[in-house]
């Protein structure tokens, strides 16, 4: 059963966003074509709330690993860190700012192409599309290769584009702002290897997964959100400034969207559980957090307020409304509380 419509060759139809949720990959994401009504914002403005960003999560029965490079149109940004499952404890987690172009970037291809960097004192990281290879010689299209160096921790993967499930690709308006996309993927296979306090976890067994985000956002900017893969069930929901947007189960390799997302959790103790639920009745879900990366920031014209707890997720889903419930349990995933002021 095809749910969504396959994704289009660009975002802006006819000077608008192309708004809607479409299943597959799109090879750029550009907002030159805005030109009409409310859309018409001058070049400046667009250069300042133009925002791209590259996340991976990776996760196993014993490591949770966050990745995230930032490009916010005026300076740039990354963050790494690592979650010991087994003891409860953050055992790394690294950030830098950087000067946007000298030290980092993100492109505006999503996927194929994709390329993320950033630079700093002890610090390299890279998200990029490559080729595995196949007795000798390179398969186009078939890895995102990630990789970070920093004195707290060092990771080197390959993620498997081959025969994954389709991705999502949102489009639409948002709050404050003009417009945004992303692409989000479900588990990707992943090989390779995380070192941390001098120890090495292989990651082989892991699965993955990519959001990769553009858009011309408002300064101000909030959202809660909740992500969790593995080969049979995953879902990513979106509350705040993009709506339902990025909403969307998948199960046993299907994309089905999702309505309305609703995150019922206390601020002020993101440890304690979080409940979330759709409004179409096709999930419902208590996420019991094993440990948390959070982050308070005020510097001079930014601030943000972050915290992604890390943890798993049980209760149902349904394929449609008249499916039967299929129970989910211990399901690896994140939330996540964020406001920002960029």
């Amino acid at each position: 059963m095809q749910y969504l419509p396959p994704a289009p060759d660009q975002v802006v139809h006819d000077g608008h966003p192309l708004q809607g949720r479409y299943a597959g990959r799109i090879d750029r994401i550009d907002w030159a074509a805005l030109q009409q009504g409310p859309h018409a914002r001058s070049w400046l403005w667009r250069h300042w709330h133009h925002k791209r960003w590259q996340y991976v999560g990776i996760g196993n029965a014993e490591v949770f690993v966050g990745v995230a490079i930032v490009d916010l149109g005026w300076m740039c940004t990354a963050f790494a860190y690592a979650f010991d499952r087994v003891r409860h404890e953050v055992v790394a987690n690294w950030r830098q700012d950087g000067l946007r172009g000298w030290q980092g970037g993100v492109s505006d291809q999503p996927v194929h192409g994709a390329k993320a960097w950033f630079k700093g004192p002890f610090a390299r990281l890279r998200l990029e599309h490559g080729a595995a290879p196949e007795d000798g010689e390179a398969v186009d299209g078939d890895i995102l290769e990630l990789s970070v160096r920093t004195r707290a921790m060092k990771v080197q993967v390959d993620l498997s584009l081959a025969g994954a499930a389709p991705f999502l690709l949102g489009v639409g308006p948002v709050v404050g702002g003009v417009a945004h996309a992303t692409q989000k993927s479900s588990a990707l296979p992943v090989s390779g290897w995380l070192n941390v306090r001098g120890r090495r976890f292989d990651l082989s067994d892991a699965v993955a997964c990519l959001d990769s985000s553009n858009g011309l956002l408002a300064r101000d900017t909030d959202w809660r959100w909740a992500c969790a893969h593995r080969a049979d069930v995953g879902f990513n929901l979106q509350q705040g400034y993009f709506g339902s947007n990025e909403n969307a189960l998948w199960l046993d390799g299907q994309l089905i969207p999702l309505a309305a997302a609703h995150f019922e959790f206390d601020p002020g103790q993101p440890m304690a559980p979080w409940k979330v639920r759709t409004e179409d009745g096709l999930l419902d879900l208590v996420f019991t957090p094993e440990g948390a990366r959070h982050e308070d920031r005020n510097v001079w014209i930014a601030s943000s307020h972050y915290v992604q707890p890390v943890g798993t997720f049980a209760g149902w889903v349904k394929a449609s409304p008249e499916a039967r419930p299929r129970e989910v349990s211990d399901l690896l995933g994140v939330t996540e509380d964020h406001r920002s002021r960029w």
